[in-house]
């Protein structure tokens, strides 16, 4: 049974919902009207005009299902495409952030030649198309790298090992790493062109008077960012670079171009297996909406009030 602390804090909550609804103006009631009917005219083109059967039925095991050999439950195709495509978000949002970092302090540094080999590399990135960029990447940069560091070799090596299970709970099924490894570099490359404008920002927001005073005690230059400036401005930039990171999740579906099996790599499998275009699609529709909308509540919480 409820206690009057938990019939207190859902009475909060519907008071809050109630005053929510009432601060809606007429002109967002007729928005969400012409919403509701565009979908429900688009239900009708698909279910009327294309004569489409609907079969949701087989949606829940291509998420997750029972398996019967072994005894426990197991993840579908859609729910694999999931994870990996979090794997790939997270190691290539990592990356993105040090490659963006190097590159938002060299579009600020002294040296002349620097600056301008930094500010090349960004307006490349951000004037250049990301499906272009993502082939130019795979098919100049990353099957040189795997095959100059012998990944493949190694990865399979990993995969025959006693300890493969610690790896693919970081990296998934290592017989695919290499094709892993490209997408997280091709996305982590593209990526940090964005956050270094971002970080660049940020360093130049920083009050001059503060660098003046570290140059005057004697600060090199490298001190200065690293005691002084970088750690104010990463403050300032915690906001757009969370936006960035929820904009690379979406961006993470370009590198199941490059046959990363990623979520919207899983959904083309499963589409050409059962020809559930609309079912499969809404699914994963949702899924990355649902991610990202937990990414924004996420990241809404870590800046904390007043934000």
């Amino acid at each position: 049974m409820k206690g009057p602390a938990g019939r207190s804090g859902g009475a909060h909550r519907m008071g809050r919902l109630v005053q929510r609804l009432r601060r809606l103006h007429w002109l967002d009631w007729a928005i969400l009207v012409l919403i509701a009917l565009f979908f429900g005219y688009i239900w009708f083109q698909i279910d009327g005009a294309l004569k489409y059967k609907w079969r949701w039925e087989i949606i829940p095991q291509y998420l997750l299902r029972y398996d019967e050999e072994a005894g426990r439950w197991a993840t579908g195709i859609l729910m694999q495409g999931l994870v990996n495509t979090v794997r790939i978000s997270v190691l290539a949002g990592v990356l993105a952030l040090a490659f963006g970092t190097i590159l938002g302090m060299a579009r600020v540094a002294r040296n002349l030649t620097i600056r301008m080999l930094a500010r090349t590399y960004l307006e490349f990135l951000r004037n250049i198309p990301a499906v272009v960029v993502i082939f130019i990447f795979y098919f100049f940069l990353s099957e040189q790298l795997i095959a100059a560091f012998k990944i493949e070799a190694w990865a399979r090596g990993i995969a025959r090992g006693e300890n493969a299970w610690i790896w693919e709970i970081f990296f998934g099924d290592m017989r695919r790493f290499p094709s892993l490894v490209s997408g997280i570099v091709v996305l982590a490359l593209f990526e940090s062109a964005f956050v270094g404008e971002i970080v660049r920002a940020g360093i130049q927001s920083i009050p001059r008077g503060q660098r003046e005073a570290a140059q005057s005690i004697g600060m090199t230059w490298a001190d200065e960012m690293r005691f002084v400036v970088l750690p104010q401005a990463m403050k300032k930039v915690v906001p757009p670079l969370a936006n960035e990171f929820i904009a690379l999740v979406k961006n993470s579906a370009i590198v199941s171009l490059i046959s990363v099996h990623d979520l919207t790599y899983k959904t083309v499998e499963l589409v050409s297996s059962t020809r559930a275009i609309f079912e499969a699609w809404i699914t994963t529709a949702i899924l990355y909406g649902g991610l990202c909308l937990a990414l924004s509540l996420l990241f809404r919480r870590l800046e904390g009030p007043g934000r």
